[in-house]
């Protein structure tokens, strides 16, 4: 069975440029991707078929059977019983991962309006990455004839790296569109007040400091005085 792009890809670039940058000295060590989780939820105040709804176009985006995600708590506020379905989720892993990943990165998340990369800095500290899709019609396999609502999804990329900045580069060199951040310049804001009241303050304490002078200056030539 032939072997999907991005994880030749991964093979063959990846693992060489990881190796030669962070000097692993075992190739368990090497940061891979283990599992790409996508969830779906769904307001419990849509109608019954909401979520049957987005099964299926979870289904035709992802090529696996959603499971469904069902609340745990009753919460009046949200009119929300134990029990009721509130979204769906499917998790990828293998082939099925990097076929998913491919498509994401080749044909789904380019067609976004103004798409200008994904933010870096959402990483959980332990080398996975979490994004929002505001909308499913940005994968191929949606008609948009048949979407009943737009329904936005989260996509989970669950990574072996030993913290956050190993997972940067492995999604980077695996071609994933990560926005370049660039740090603004910290302006140092000055109230012309408080540098005012500042510089009085100093002027006052030198002022109390030379009166202080004075007093002990006199002190010491009224004992001589008295002495002589």
């Amino acid at each position: 069975m032939m072997k999907a792009r991005l994880y030749n890809k991964y093979v063959s670039d990846v693992v060489p440029a990881l190796k030669a940058k962070y000097q692993y000295g075992n190739v368990h060590q090497m940061p891979r991707i283990v599992k790409i989780v996508v969830n779906m939820g769904v307001s419990a105040s849509l109608e019954k078929n909401a979520i049957d709804d987005a099964a299926k176009d979870l289904a035709l985006i992802t090529g696996r059977k959603p499971a469904i995600s069902k609340s745990r708590h009753s919460i009046a506020n949200f009119k929300l019983r134990d029990g009721q379905p509130i979204g769906c989720r499917v998790t990828l892993r293998r082939d099925a991962m990097y076929e998913f990943l491919d498509r994401l990165i080749a044909a789904a998340l380019p067609r976004i309006r103004d798409f200008r990369g994904l933010s870096p800095r959402k990483f959980d500290g332990r080398g996975n990455y979490t994004f929002g899709i505001a909308d499913q019609t940005i994968f191929p396999e949606i008609e948009l004839d048949k979407i009943k609502r737009t329904q936005g999804m989260d996509v989970t990329i669950v990574t072996s790296a030993r913290n956050d900045a190993e997972a940067l580069d492995l999604l980077k060199l695996m071609g994933f569109p990560l926005a370049e951040v660039k740090e603004a310049p910290k302006e140092t804001v000055k109230d012309a007040a408080m540098e005012e009241a500042k510089a009085a303050a100093k002027a006052a304490a030198r002022e109390l400091a030379k009166q202080e002078e004075a007093e002990h200056a006199a002190k010491e030539a009224a004992k001589a005085a008295a002495k002589e």
